[in-house]
């Protein structure tokens, strides 16, 4: 028998630290996870394929998925389970049923970053001793304190005398808009009366726990290719046609975009690249943009107009172009009823010192496509934040986590959830409950 979870959280957190995969790479990460979940004891756990249609997910990478299916195999993965990742089939969905009571999901994020960690002696992970083990990836936004939240709570769960069915969900792809798709859309997702999804930070500090997001961006990812002729630009430039002269113009006019009178809009062009010498008219020209919206809605007219700067900016120069939405994710906003909730659970809790009923999230999570079903089927959602003091920003080389906020977040989402299996169902907020907690932080 293993040690409890709870008691190494610590080390679960670090040991996730130290082998960061990105987006539908997380095959050692998976093969973990379900190591642990194992240990545990659960009713059902459904791995890759069996936890989502593969057809679902977006963002998957063309290539590139190989090499890291080897390294996990080099660090002992289970065979079997490699073999139902294969094709970057990652993430699992961990399931406890525990007799009549209400359906609870738990969401957590599983994938790292394209970023090089810090070498610094003063950054803690190098001083002692976790630093990434995988050049130029790592955990630089918590989610190997996600991973630990998740497999603690599920511990604890079941371990306890709950009564109801706890989904775990172990999700992949997050930092690319990938993964939350195709996890709301299986069948674990179905007839849920509640969902948590968690964040570590968000520059909250330690002690500080925000009890459910509100104004979330729904974004879209975009790839751009634009094609045009090759030819030499000294002796024949007028028989090119020149996807790099297409692709600035394309840039330009994105950031004309006009903004809307219903709400903000965001847009950025991320990537440019094209051309191969200096006296080549460039035949071939990519780039990687963005458009986000304060509603999907908003989002939607951003992304419709994106697309069509980027296909008349090509056909201006003689150029062709192909648009593809990559990923998008759209806004859900936590309910006043799991805030409330959430927020009397909060201050409770041990080392927590403030609790936020709400806070405006002013990114995007593709956590949304979760809380959309849930809402959309008549539950529950909240998404909360329990703070962390990080010495640098989220996805910056030098980003870590306090640790003494791994055991905030499990108290907090186990209170949850066992105050949720009591009070079922969870009645509607007054208003006077929310200026009570309001009037709590001041």
């Amino acid at each position: 028998m293993s040690e409890p979870i709870q008691d190494r959280l610590v080390t679960v957190r670090r040991n996730f630290h130290r082998h960061p995969e990105p987006a539908w790479r997380e095959f050692y990460t998976t093969a973990r996870l379900v190591e642990e979940i194992r240990a545990v004891g659960v009713d059902e756990l459904a791995v890759g394929p069996d936890a989502y249609d593969p057809a679902d997910r977006m963002a998957v990478p063309d290539a590139d998925l190989e090499p890291w299916l080897e390294r996990a195999r080099d660090r002992g993965a289970d065979e079997d389970l490699l073999e139902r990742m294969t094709g970057g089939n990652t993430g699992a969905v961990a399931v406890l049923e525990r007799g009549e009571g209400p359906s609870i999901g738990l969401r957590v994020d599983i994938d790292g970053l394209f970023i090089e960690e810090s070498t610094d002696a003063d950054h803690d992970p190098v001083d002692e001793g976790f630093r990434s083990e995988i050049d130029g990836t790592m955990h630089a936004c918590g989610h190997d304190a996600h991973m630990t939240w998740g497999l603690a709570v599920l511990e604890a769960i079941a371990e306890s005398d709950f009564s109801g069915r706890l989904v775990v969900f172990f999700q992949p792809a997050e930092e690319t808009g990938g993964g939350g798709c195709p996890m709301a859309r299986s069948e674990f997702a179905a007839d849920l009366d509640y969902l948590l999804a968690v964040h570590v930070g968000l520059d909250h500090p330690t002690g500080e726990v925000v009890a459910g997001i509100e104004k979330p961006l729904a974004m879209c990812h975009i790839d751009a290719t634009i094609t045009g002729t090759s030819a030499h630009a000294g002796k024949a430039p007028n028989e090119g046609a020149n996807a790099m002269h297409a692709m600035g113009t394309a840039i330009v006019n994105t950031y004309g975009i006009p903004r809307h009178s219903d709400g903000m809009t965001r847009v950025n062009v991320g990537t440019a690249e094209a051309g191969t010498a200096s006296n080549v008219i460039a035949e071939r020209a990519h780039m990687a943009a963005e458009a986000r919206g304060e509603t999907t809605e908003l989002m939607e007219y951003a992304k419709r107009r994106l697309e069509r700067t980027m296909k008349s900016a090509a056909t201006m120069h003689g150029c062709r172009a192909e648009v593809d939405v990559v990923s998008e994710s759209p806004r859900a906003d936590s309910d006043p009823e799991l805030q409330a909730l959430v927020s009397e659970v909060a201050n409770g809790v041990d080392g927590v010192e403030r609790v936020l009923p709400a806070a405006d999230f002013g990114a995007s999570e593709d956590a949304t496509f979760l809380m959309e079903r849930v809402q959309n089927d008549g539950g529950l959602a909240t998404y909360a934040i329990v703070g962390t003091d990080h010495p640098t920003s989220h996805h910056t080389p030098t980003f870590d986590v306090d640790e003494r906020s791994l055991e905030h977040g499990v108290d907090v989402l186990v209170g949850t959830i066992r105050e949720l299996e009591g009070r079922h169902p969870v009645p509607e907020v007054a208003e006077t409950a929310d200026a009570e907690y309001a009037e709590a932080d001041e």
